[in-house]
Order: C-alpha cells, then structure tokens, then sequence
C-alpha cells in the first residue's frame, strides 16, 4: 500500500483498538493540532483526506495554543480512566515546544497522550530553515529533542521504515498502566510527505489490553498481617483508584475493616461523601480530620498514589514514631516510596484479596468513634465556610463574596454527576479540602502539575469524554489570562462549558504564599504602579467577562450571592450545543478557607534585611523539626522487627 508516512501514521491510529475487562473501544478520539509549515502539507493533507472520504476513524480539531491542545487530550483521557487518548500535532519550532509543558503534565500525572511534534528536513538539503534551532556541536540536534526527559517514550523517525516499530512502541506505553505518560513521536517535515510502500497488514485492527497485574500473594498475607496489627491504620487513596475501577472494592474494604480513608487530589471522590469512613482531604490541602488521623496512624496504607509533597505535608503528616507504609500501586517507582512494603499490582484486584484476608477484622469501637467525632466535626466546618455567619460577611470588601462561599454555591446548585475542573492558584487547595464529592467521576482537579491554564482546555477535554455531564470549570484571573483562547476552540465546537472566572486582581494563592513567607505579597497583585514606583497602586482596569465575551462566549456578571445561585441556574439550563457559558464574580483574596492544620515546606531566605522575613525565617526553622525521614523498613519473616 503507497502512502506517505503521515498518511500511514492516521490510518495506523485509526484502526487501534484497547481493551478492559472485556469491554473493547477505539484507542484515539481523534487529533487536535494546529497547522503550519511543519505538518500542513504532512499529517495536515492525511486529516483532510481522511475527513473528505467520509466518517474519519481519526476526526480533527483545530485549537488556538499547542500547549492548551495537550491540557484539552489529557484531561479527556484522564475522565477516561486512560481508556482513550488524543494524537498532538503541532508544527515546527514554537509550534512543537509549546508542547513541552503539556508533555510534562501529561508524564507527572501518568496520564497516556500522544504528541507529533514536526521537525526540520531530515535529508537537510535546504540548509537552516525557517524557525530551526542550530547547534554548534551536534548536527542532529532539534528542539523536539526537548521532549526526551518529558516523555516516557520518544522516537524520532528519519525514515518511513522506522515509522512502524516507533509505533508499535508508542501503543505499548500508551496503553500500559504502569508505563503511562507523554508520548513522542518526533517527524521531520519531509518525511511526514514522503511516499513508501506499506505492508498491509500494519494497518490490521489491532487491540491492545490493558492488564491487570496481580500482586504476590505472600506479599497479600504480609500486608494483611500488619493492618491486623495497628492499632490507627489509615488509608490514603490516590488517583490509581479511579484509573483501576477500585472504588466499589475500596469501598467495601473500608467499610469491612472501619479503617478512615483519606484522599489525595487525583483520588479524591474514591469514597463519595457521606460515606462513614470518608475523612477527607490528606496533607497540605487536606482536611483537620484526614490530618489528626495522619499524625498519630501507625500503619498508613497507600492505594495509588505517588506521595507527593502536598499528600505528605512534607514529610511533616505522620508523626508516630513507628508508623509505616504499605503502598499498592502498579509501578515499583511509586510502591517503594518511604521504604513501604511494595505491593505492585493492580488495585482493584489486591484491594480485593486484603478484605478476603481481613475477614472479620475491625478496627476497636474507641478507634472508629474517634473517626466518626472527627468527620462530623470537618464537615460542620465546611457548611460554616459555605455559608459563613453575619460577623464574617459584614467584614467583606464591598459586599463581595468569599471563594468558598462560590465553591460551596456552584458545589450545592450543580447536579451530583456534574464535573469540577480546577488546576492552579488558591482553589485546588479549597476545593481539596472543602467539595462535597457526589459522583466517582465528579472532581477533576489536576494538581501534579499543577498547571496555570489548564482549567479550561481541560474543562472541554473533560466534556468530550462525558457529553451528559455538564462541566464546571473554576479558575482565577492569573489562570484564566494564561490560556482563554480556548474558549473560542469551544465556541467552535458547540461544547458548553461553564467557566467560573473568580476575580480577586491577582495571583491570590501566591500572595498568600509570599506573606507567609515573609515576602509581603510582592509581585502577586495586578496593579498600576505607585508614585514610589512599586505595583502598589489601583487595581488595572481589566474586564474578563468582556475578553470572553469577544471570544463567543456568553456572559454573566455576579456581585452577590443571589446573583451567583440564579447565574449557576442559568447556565445549567443553557442548551448542550449553545457553547460555553462564562460567570464572572469578584471575591475578597484575604478571606482564606478554613486552615487545614498542616504544613508545606517551602524555603525562606536565610538571612534577610526585613523584618518580616526573618520572623517567617524562625516560624520555617521551627516547622521543619517535624519533618520524618520515613525509612523504617518492615518486619519480615526471617528477621522479625526492624530498627530505623
């Protein structure tokens, strides 16, 4: 079969297949790209060929920003449980490292995306050409050689014969729960058009399985043996749940044992709320229940989740003196974190065998009351934060809201199957701590990362893998003026989307951050300058809901509560295919939520002329006596109890 290789390459993609528990579906949703003298004359003329003859297997969709186009393909395969995934393909030089950052998100969160990044001539018969970076010391160096530590594979391909072994690589780590992330495959711009002679048979439908991995039993009877020994187990779950279909098993082990079940970012909505043994968010955004269970756990179970520093408030969350780790998760790298007993495999299944193997065990009476006390105790708080008393609102600037009471307003006026999308700034953190999960699939908050921007490329990404739920997206103004241009991708499309743009003239979560650290909110507040030079003056003249307006969308200006629940109304009941719907509310940034009783290392200068940087100083110095090393290994055995 003649094609050139971009015309191979589509309808290679096109005719992948994955496969889970029985259930079979198309690998790719289709290509976003954007197209310029890289790729248009490449995988550009494959697309339109494809569309042209008819219902293409691989359909195409223009974006505004590379970066964006990534964000829209991960948060789709997220809501997927990385079940599907989109292709990239973005043009060369600017258009290709605009990638870079999403191709980072991507391998952080372990979420399967594919990206074409175009490349110079790869016979260099033309010499430099146009957006082309040159190296002095190495002629085969391009700028997508910038993927490589993002990627979990990268391939370039120099010639059509490399192109079918780069993609029958690129299938196998796309669709391998533990290999998952960016995935890269470099083409030059000549050889996306040149023409080769293809066996058939590469362009057989293929299925790819994505497996189960069973752990060890004997490492099943070992785990099972410690959580029947402590006396405070704790489990923390992360998004590995979600990706293995573990919540209904979670659920049962959980309410079997009476063991607490914390959550981090990616796992939160593991346990819906209301569930007896939910606690709530673990670590720096955590929950005050969720953390005085981590500080005196003798035994904390991890269920997938990498323990990043949020999750373990530093190294600061678990504080007695025995405590250890059991960590399930289907990668080595992440299970053998702070020398926990590594079970490697799937959750789902060894969440499974650990309740066949507790049968019967639970945890004391005194210890479960302590739980529920603690539960109730965190979501009295929340409702006070939804809804603060008259002494807290009478103290707002002009009548304006506090970020919670928004939170709380669009969490009790949305549908229980509606989608929370958030990512950077103040209210990953609120929402972590104070939404009121109802749905498995109901909070997606991308917090590896943690990426300015992604709200709302994610936010249609999310709606795509989900048209029967409606998506709310809530971003603050620093986010929303780093990536808007997508609305317009989602006007283009007809996707509703309602994005709620909280507007307090700043970066409010670093504000908050730099005072704490004795950094006096510089450079965190969207000012004039003063007379002293400083970006201390009034507060600039921006207006966001007219920016998204000129980008199609519709619009609707908050100023109070009211006006808050009849515009979340409004938008609910806006048509499917209408576009995205946009409220524009102004909050107060010096009203935070309600303090999480935790910590978050990050370094304070030394020494310092300023006096408020030096009392941040000794505040740090003090907070970083508790942090743990979590290296006590476990017993074993042969060897019985082992000493740090």
């Amino acid at each position: 079969m003649r094609l050139t290789v971009a015309q191979a390459l589509v309808r290679f993609l096109g005719r992948q297949q994955v496969e889970r528990d029985g259930e079979v579906t198309p690998l790719f949703a289709g290509c976003l790209g954007i197209f310029g003298h890289g790729n248009v004359a490449g995988i550009g003329q494959a697309l339109l060929q494809e569309e042209l003859a008819g219902d293409p297997a691989l359909p195409y969709v223009l974006a505004r920003n590379e970066q964006a186009m990534v964000h829209t393909a991960v948060a789709y395969a997220r809501a997927r449980d990385r079940r599907q995934v989109w292709a990239c393909t973005a043009s060369v030089g600017p258009g290709s490292t605009n990638m870079l950052t999403g191709a980072a998100l991507a391998t952080v969160n372990r979420i399967p995306v594919l990206l074409l990044p175009s490349g110079t001539f790869a016979t260099r018969r033309t010499g430099s050409v146009l957006q082309q970076l040159e190296s002095p010391v190495a002629g085969d160096v391009t700028v997508n050689d910038a993927f490589r530590p993002l990627s979990r594979w990268f391939d370039r391909v120099s010639r059509p014969e490399q192109l079918p072994d780069a993609l029958l690589q690129a299938m196998r780590v796309l669709t391998d729960p533990a290999e998952t992330g960016a995935v890269t495959l470099a083409l030059p711009q000549d050889v996306q058009a040149e023409a080769h002679d293809w066996p058939d048979e590469l362009f057989d439908e293929r299925v790819w399985r994505i497996p189960r991995t069973p752990v060890e039993p004997d490492l099943l009877d070992q785990a099972a043996a410690e959580i029947r020994s402590a006396a405070r187990p704790l489990v923390v779950a992360g998004g590995g749940v979600h990706y293995s279909g573990a919540e209904e098993a979670l659920r049962l082990f959980a309410a079997e044992t009476g063991i607490p079940v914390a959550e981090t970012q990616a796992g939160k909505g593991s346990l819906l709320h209301g569930d007896p043994q939910l606690v709530g968010a673990a670590g720096s955004t955590g929950t005050t229940a969720a953390n005085a269970l981590a500080r005196d756990a003798d035994l904390v179970v991890g269920v997938g989740t990498r323990w990043s520093d949020f999750t373990t408030a530093s190294r600061t969350a678990f504080q007695d003196e025995g405590v250890r780790f059991v960590n399930l998760n289907v990668t080595g790298f992440d299970a053998g974190k702070h020398a926990g007993l590594a079970l490697v495999g799937d959750a789902r299944d060894a969440l499974e065998g650990l309740r066949e193997r507790l049968s019967g065990h639970r945890v004391t009476t005194a210890y479960a009351d302590r739980v529920d006390r603690l539960r109730g105790e965190w979501d009295a708080v929340v409702t006070r934060a939804y809804a603060p008393p008259e002494e807290v609102t009478d103290r707002l600037a002009d009548g304006m809201l506090t970020q919670a009471q928004v939170l709380g307003a669009v969490n009790e006026l949305s549908d229980p199957r509606d989608v929370v999308v958030c990512a950077a700034g103040s209210m990953p953190g609120d929402l972590h701590k104070l939404w009121r999960v109802r749905d498995a699939h109901g909070y997606h908050v991308e917090y590896g990362f943690s990426c300015m921007g992604y709200e709302i490329p994610g936010g249609i990404g999310v709606r795509w893998a989900d048209p029967s739920r409606d998506v709310f997206v809530l971003v603050g103004d620093g986010s929303y003026l780093m990536l808007p241009g997508e609305l317009a991708t989602a006007v283009q499309e007809r996707t509703k989307i309602v994005v709620v743009i909280v507007q307090n003239h700043g970066f409010g979560s670093i504000g908050s951050l730099s005072e704490s650290l004795g950094s006096q909110r510089f450079g965190t507040r969207y000012r004039y300058r003063d007379d002293a030079g400083r970006l201390d003056g009034e507060p600039l003249p921006v207006d966001l809901a007219a920016n998204a307006e000129s980008l199609g969308a519709r619009v609707l200006r908050v100023r109070d509560a009211a006006g808050l629940a009849d515009a979340v109304r409004t938008a609910k009941a806006a048509p499917d295919d209408g576009g995205p719907v946009v409220i524009h509310v102004t909050t107060d940034p010096l009203v935070p939520a309600p303090d999480s009783d935790s910590w978050w290392d990050v370094p304070v200068s030394q020494v310092s002329d300023l006096d408020t940087t030096r009392a941040a100083y000794d505040d740090y110095a003090a907070a970083r006596k508790a942090q743990r090393s979590l290296l006590r290994p476990h017993p074993t055995p042969t060897t019985g109890q082992g000493a740090d």
